[in-house]
């Protein structure tokens, strides 16, 4: 693929949002009574914004140019909360997590890898180093304090240990032979007769006829290369001899997004530097010249010099807002009348309020007519997609590419961006001279005075007032205030060595292997709920865990997921989804079940003082995870005495409160895992846990699918290192799993396939009957406890 490939891909993503955009106004205008119609109007809107994200997410990952990526990642970030809408209005709909769309997906001729919700690779490369210094100081506390021990060097293969055994034991055959020989060879000089041995070889004029033929070869394979790279150049398929040391240093040059990005921020500081020596002093006059009309024009209008606002209040920016002095005028008369009110009596304002919220209630005939009918609520998304469409019209659409064969950056648009910025600073000074000149005109023409010293002292005795740490939440003034002297790297430090910052395992979320449901929509018209599949699981875990973690406008814009309860039998990889959603997004993990926190932090403030710390760090270090493992034991109905002394309930009443303590731009998910969540009182439960989510075992299709590249069991096989031949009946052993999750059917394989069986693969290839001896050792899923769980 070439960058005009991308660039084409990204131009028809763009075209696809503005037909979206144009449906959606549409759709909006008038509602809707049919709500089958409504739905698969939502699931065909749901199915497009996925093509597009695939597109965009192709075009950014492999595009170089740094603006075009930021065009791009503006309007990557609007299509994944639009999706993230879309789904929440066919939950509302249909009441449900899982939807069966196959029937739209025929329509459209698409198969259902095509709605598999793609992660965005930037999650992870923009923080990259970041990451991977605190990865590097995870691993060096935990080796400290002794939770991780060193890991040995890489272990050799069986291959490698063989060729160093073969080359030491030749090494030192050859050693005792010649020792041997130098003994013996004395003793066959003196017994042999000493004989003239002559060596006979080929006649001069063979050796000269085999030197001719090897050096003519030689000389034609020259004559041909030089020929081949003549055409080459003369068709302009590579560059001549003089140009070709250059292009070489650009290939160099060019290898990685990482150089070119350093090398494109310190152009960026070069050309901020240039404007302001070049466009400065014009900057700076212009807005000395507008802020003294303004002044002037104020003066006229109220008949006296308004105050200067203040830096928190904008400085000169709020005065130079796009407003006429008559409404200038008008703000002025309201913030009278404010301060009017503020001195009248209490009663008589509470009057005038009751009659002017009568005046504005409407009637209920009019609320009943809003409520006919379905309309698609209001949406934080399409404005940003509509920018970006802009954005791309104007610059990107149009542009003439041919002469940027580096495709790193554009200096114009550089220098736009920086004069925002250069401007941003010249008005910060503009603004301390401006003030001081007004001091002036005020004490020459209306002759006041300033009262600079005594706002002075209010100022600093306001600044007094307000505490220094800010108490919300239900969490002590105390550990709060005690906790302010520690840095985050020291409660950072605190928490690992505790054991509540744990290391996640490097597990992506396609390693989660299932095929989709393929009989869904037909039981569902049935009257029969289908039993949700491994590529639904991986759609819910990417959409509200994964993406809102991943992408800060999508988290604070989105509608807001806290907390995802993933609930299933043991063994249907509840915890390695866990450990995915952290590798996908480079969150931190953080451990409070009740087996981990037992013992630690005890009491009532031991517990606020631990979850405070936890709250903290994650805030600061987001995006975070927050796991809290067989959570069903928090809320459960009654403690079993075996776990009295653990106090599994401690959480429970301070969960809510914690909950409440994160907002939107706190990138932070409180994830539960459970294997009984029918143990718990149901009320305070799904009172903590916003989703919840079904993970049953696995079904035939994802066991086997013989048409398909997920299989399970063909995935794990390989996966531990087995070889596959057609003695192995795949079908078999997946009909004869039925009932067994993913754990049983990975212990099975572990079991089997050992290092003595790897060693015999090659002479006695593996069958299906090895497996099924070790699988029937294993616990499967009963029909009962499936039951309990729907």
């Amino acid at each position: 693929f070439s960058i005009s490939t991308y660039n084409k891909m990204w131009a028809d993503a763009q075209k696809d949002i503005d037909i979206q955009l144009q449906k959606e106004r549409e759709e909006s205008s008038r509602p809707e009574i049919d709500l089958v119609k409504v739905f698969n109007m939502l699931a065909t809107f749901y199915i497009k914004y996925m093509q597009i994200f695939r597109n965009l997410e192709m075009a950014h990952d492999q595009l170089i140019h740094r603006q075009k990526r930021a065009a791009i990642q503006q309007v990557l970030d609007g299509v994944i909360g639009r999706i993230l809408e879309i789904k929440k209005e066919m939950v509302q709909l249909e009441n449900s997590e899982f939807h069966y769309i196959d029937n739209i997906l025929e329509d459209l001729k698409l198969l259902p890898e095509d709605i598999e919700v793609p992660i965005p690779r930037y999650f992870v490369k923009e923080n990259l180093e970041v990451l991977q210094e605190r990865e590097k100081l995870l691993d060096q506390i935990l080796l400290d304090t002794g939770l991780q021990v060193q890991k040995p060097d890489k272990a050799m293969t069986i291959e490698e240990a063989v060729k160093v055994i073969q080359v030491s034991e030749r090494a030192r055959q050859g050693r005792c032979r010649a020792a041997f020989m130098k003994k013996i060879y004395p003793q066959d000089k003196r017994e042999r007769p000493s004989k003239l041995q002559v060596q006979t070889g080929p006649s001069p004029d063979e050796a000269a006829t085999c030197i001719q033929k090897v050096w003519r070869g030689y000389i034609q394979r020259k004559k041909t290369e030089k020929m081949r790279e003549e055409e080459m150049i003369f068709l302009g398929m590579t560059l001549p001899p003089h140009l070709m040391a250059t292009s070489i240093s650009q290939l160099h040059a060019g290898q990685g997004n990482a150089p070119r990005g350093e090398v494109q921020e310190i152009h960026e500081e070069v050309f901020k530097v240039k404007l302001k020596e070049v466009e400065g002093l014009d900057i700076m006059k212009t807005l000395q010249d507008q802020i003294g009309q303004c002044l002037i024009e104020c003066r006229h209008i109220i008949g006296r010099f308004p105050d200067y606002p203040t830096e928190e209040a904008g400085g000169s920016m709020a005065m130079l807002s796009e407003r006429t002095p008559e409404e200038v005028a008008a703000e002025l008369a309201a913030k009278r009348e404010m301060a009017l009110l503020k001195k009248a009596p209490k009663g008589k304002i509470e009057k005038e309020g009751k009659e002017k919220t009568k005046a504005k209630t409407p009637q209920k005939s009019g609320d009943n007519k809003e409520k006919e009918g379905w309309k698609m609520a209001p949406s934080n998304f399409l404005s940003i997609l509509e920018e970006g469409s802009s954005q791309y019209k104007a610059v990107w659409q149009n542009r003439d590419e041919e002469g940027d064969f580096l495709q790193d950056h554009d200096p114009e648009l550089i220098k736009e961006k920086k004069r925002e910025e250069v401007e941003e600073e010249i008005r910060v000074q503009v603004d301390k001279v401006m003030q001081q000149k007004l001091e002036e005109l005020r004490l020459a023409v209306d002759g006041e005075k300033t009262n600079k010293q005594k706002k002075g002292r209010k100022s600093q005795k306001k600044q007094r007032k307000p505490q220094e740490v800010n108490y919300r939440n239900g969490y002590d003034k105390n550990i709060d205030i005690s906790l302010k002297t520690w840095t985050i790297d020291s409660l950072y430090r605190e928490l690992v060595e505790e054991g509540l910052i744990i290391k996640a395992k490097t597990v992506n979320l396609s390693d989660y292997v299932g095929e989709y449901n393929y009989l869904g929509s037909l039981l569902h018209q049935a009257d029969r709920e289908p039993v949700p599949s491994p590529a639904h699981v991986r759609q819910l875990i990417a959409l509200y865990g994964i993406l809102p973690l991943g992408s800060q406008t999508v988290h604070e814009k989105a509608p807001l997921v806290k907390s995802l309860l993933l609930a299933g039998p043991a063994g249907v990889g509840k915890k390695m989804l866990v450990h995915a959603i952290c590798t996908e997004t480079g969150a931190n993990l953080f451990d409070l079940s009740p087996s981990n926190i037992a013992g630690k932090y005890p009491g009532k403030n031991g517990l606020q003082m631990m979850l405070h710390m936890v709250l903290k760090v994650a805030k600061q270090l987001q995006p975070s995870v927050v796991w809290i493992g067989d959570t069903e034991k928090v809320f459960s109905k009654a403690v079993v005495k075996v776990e009295e002394e653990m106090n599994p309930k401690r959480l429970e009443k301070v969960l809510p409160k914690f909950l409440h303590a994160l907002k939107a731009p706190d990138r932070v998910l409180l994830v539960g895992t459970t294997n009984r969540p029918f143990d718990a009182n149901p009320k305070a439960f799904c009172k903590v846990y916003q989703k919840i989510i079904l993970i049953p075992r696995p079904d035939y299709t994802s066991r086997f699918g013989k048409y398909f590249n997920q299989v399970l069991w063909k995935h794990i096989i390989l996966q531990n290192g087995g070889i596959i031949t057609n003695l192995l009946d795949i079908s078999c052993l997946a009909k004869l799993s039925d009932g067994f999750t993913q754990g049983c059917m990975i212990q099975a394989v572990q079991d089997v396939l050992s290092e003595l069986r790897l060693l015999q693969m090659t002479k006695k290839p593996l069958r299906t009957e090895e497996f099924i001896t070790f699988l029937a050792r294993q616990d499967p899923v009963y029909q009962e406890e499936e039951k309990t769980f729907k």
